[in-house]
C-alpha cells in the first residue's frame, strides 16, 4: 500500500495512522521515513501501547540519530476534531462490526481534498479453511468478507469521491496448525452471527489442529497453505454538496470548504 503513495502529486503534509500496532509497525516506520516533514497522528483503542510502539528507537551507530532530533514532534494521539491530509488504515475494516460508522468517522478526520488509504481482507480469504469447516458441518471460521465494489459504494455514500479499488490474492504457508491459528488471531475476529456462542476447550483445539494438519493443502515443502484476498482502496474527501434554495443556510466551515480551489 505504501508504494501507492507515488501516485499522488504532492506528499501529504499530515497523516493519521488508524490502529498502527495491528496495522503494522514496519509500514509505520516506512511512512515516517517517506514523509519526514509531515505531522503524524495516531488513533488506537490502546493509546498508551500505540504511542510506546511507534516511538522511534535510537540508532546503534555513533552520532546523533534523526529520531532524537524529532522525538519532540513524534506521533501524537488524534482528537475528535483532528483533520489530516491522509488517513491510513491497514487491515482494519474487515474486523469492524459497524463499518459504515467507521467510514463516517474516517470522513470526519480527513480534510477536504485529502484522501483515505486502506486495506482489508476480501471474500476469497481463507477459502481452504472455510471448505474444511463446511466439510465437517462446523459453523464458518469467519464472517463473509465484503467485496471491493461494495466498499467503493459505501465510501461514496459516506461522502468520499473517486474511489479506486484493487485486489490481489496471496498464498501464505505455515509450518504447523498452531502457527497458522496464532497468525489468524492477529488478523481480526469472527463477526458471524452463526459462530459458536461459547468458549471451546482444549479437546476442541486439538480436534481443530488435527483437522487442519490433515485437511489443508500443502506445498512442495510440506508447509500448510492458506489463501488471502487483500483489498486495497483509496478515495478523496469531496467538498460538501449543499443544495441551493431560495433561502439557504451555510455554515462558516462549509463555506470555506466550498471556496477552496480544486485538488492539485
Amino acid at each position: 500500500m505504501a508504494d501507492r503513495l507515488q501516485w499522488f502529486r504532492s506528499p501529504p503534509a499530515s497523516w493519521l495512522h488508524w490502529e498502527p500496532v495491528s496495522g503494522g509497525l514496519g509500514v509505520h516506520r516506512t511512512l515516517r521515513q517517506r514523509l519526514p516533514e509531515a505531522a503524524c497522528w495516531l488513533h488506537s483503542a490502546r493509546p498508551a501501547e500505540a504511542l510506546k510502539a511507534t516511538r522511534e528507537r535510537p540508532a546503534t551507530t555513533g552520532g546523533t540519530s534523526w529520531w532524537r532530533r524529532r522525538e519532540a514532534d513524534g506521533p501524537a494521539l488524534a482528537g475528535a476534531d483532528t483533520a489530516v491530509r491522509m488517513l491510513w488504515a491497514n487491515m482494519v475494516l474487515h474486523a469492524e462490526a459497524r463499518p459504515i460508522s467507521l467510514i463516517r468517522r474516517w470522513h470526519r478526520h480527513v480534510e477536504v481534498d485529502g484522501f483515505l488509504m486502506f486495506s482489508c481482507l476480501g471474500p476469497d480469504s481463507l477459502r481452504e479453511l472455510r471448505q474444511l469447516y463446511a466439510d465437517r458441518g462446523w459453523p464458518a471460521p469467519a464472517h463473509d468478507f465484503t467485496d471491493m465494489h461494495d466498499w467503493g459504494d459505501m465510501l461514496v455514500r459516506q461522502g468520499f469521491a473517486e474511489p479506486v479499488m484493487d485486489m490481489e490474492r496471496i498464498t501464505l504457508s505455515y509450518s504447523s496448525a498452531p502457527a497458522l491459528l496464532a497468525e489468524l488471531r492477529t488478523l481480526g475476529r469472527n463477526l458471524s452471527s452463526r459462530r459458536q456462542p461459547g468458549l471451546r476447550g482444549r479437546d476442541w483445539r486439538r480436534q481443530l489442529e488435527r483437522a487442519i494438519e490433515s485437511g489443508l493443502p500443502r506445498g512442495p515443502d510440506g508447509r500448510l497453505l492458506l489463501t488471502f484476498e487483500i483489498i486495497y482502496g483509496h478515495a478523496f474527501k469531496a467538498p460538501p454538496r449543499i443544495p441551493v434554495a431560495a433561502s439557504s443556510a451555510v455554515g462558516v466551515d462549509e463555506m470555506r470548504a466550498m471556496l477552496k480551489g480544486p485538488r492539485r
